[in-house]
């Protein structure tokens, strides 16, 4: 059998070839002849725009649609997508909507548009947001899911790195997780704003929250130390990095609380050890209640056990 060597370039050309005989709307037109296929963009956008006028909206966006995907060369192409996304948005079609407006944002950096669809793209991912956490509260199903409101948040924040908008939109992926019950994702969300933007409005209400968080599961039940010290360590790295925010009293006091909580642990540890016979053991945890604590109840409590177990 004889070999033949097929030029690579042929083998491009066949395949372009066969790609571009199709009648899809979905594939764009490459440039063999730009300003052919441009013109033809523009005519497309015509249509699209006497449609718009018309108020045929469904026909209007699958001609916006038509003409920056086929044609995104286009001088017309950047306004086509963004009133596409625009009018997807006035129909209360959010995800298709955010999907165009993020289409025109990755393509159309440098459009006079480009601000306009950011912050409306921010809207809706906050607005979706908005009504998941009242629906989360009310027990209602919202129409997007969790996943995809986050979705919609992070590519928000993404769009726009170290803006306000961002750490907007990432504070909100952590309120959105805890009104969901999700709590490590919370606190992982939380701690991510503070790492990426320490500097922001949002930061010092976002790292308190990772300690109230975790004060709140030790309240439901999950006691072990290892939860109270990184609740600990949660305030106190807030009121060392946001001296001036305004809920460090209400920081300080929750610190002391868990120190109360340590000290009842302890306590809780000794009678343990007591009701099992390891008296030894018991007097060094009843030993520490009473070091630890200057009064109180627990602190009798435990000086009134070491005096029957024979101090």
């Amino acid at each position: 059998m004889t070999l033949r060597f097929i030029c690579p370039v042929a083998i491009i050309a066949t395949a372009f070839f066969v790609g571009s005989c199709g009648n899809s709307s979905d594939v764009p037109i490459l440039a063999g002849n730009t300003q052919a296929a441009s013109a033809e963009g523009e005519s497309v956008y015509l249509k699209a725009k006497e449609a718009d006028e018309a108020g045929k909206t469904a026909k209007a966006i699958k001609l916006y649609d038509q003409t920056a995907t086929r044609y995104p060369f286009a001088k017309s192409a950047p306004q086509a997508r963004f009133r596409q996304a625009e009018l997807l948005e006035q129909k209360g079609e959010v995800v298709k909507s955010f999907k165009a407006y993020q289409e025109f944002l990755t393509r159309y950096t440098g459009s006079s548009l480009y601000s306009t669809a950011l912050n409306r793209q921010a809207r809706m991912a906050q607005a979706a947001a908005d009504g998941e956490v009242k629906s989360g509260f009310l027990g209602i199903k919202s129409k997007l899911s969790l996943e995809k409101t986050v979705e919609m948040l992070e590519q928000t924040r993404d769009n726009a790195p170290k803006t306000r908008t961002a750490s907007k939109a990432q504070f909100t992926i952590g309120e959105l997780n805890y009104a969901k019950k999700k709590t490590k994702e919370s606190i992982a969300a939380y701690r991510k704003l503070v790492a990426d933007q320490p500097d922001s409005p949002e930061a010092p209400e976002a790292l308190f929250r990772v300690g109230e968080i975790l004060m709140k599961e030790a309240d439901a039940g999950n006691k072990n130390q290892a939860t109270l010290d990184l609740a600990r360590e949660a305030f106190n790295d807030y009121m060392i990095q946001y001296p001036g925010h305004s809920r460090n009293a209400e920081a300080r006091r929750l610190v002391a609380n868990l120190g109360s909580r340590e000290i009842e642990r302890t306590f809780e540890i000794a009678e343990f050890y007591e009701k099992t016979g390891k008296l030894d053991s018991a007097k060094v945890y009843y030993r520490d209640v009473v070091r630890r604590s200057s009064s109180g109840k627990t602190h009798d409590a435990a000086k009134a056990r070491l005096k029957a177990l024979g101090e």
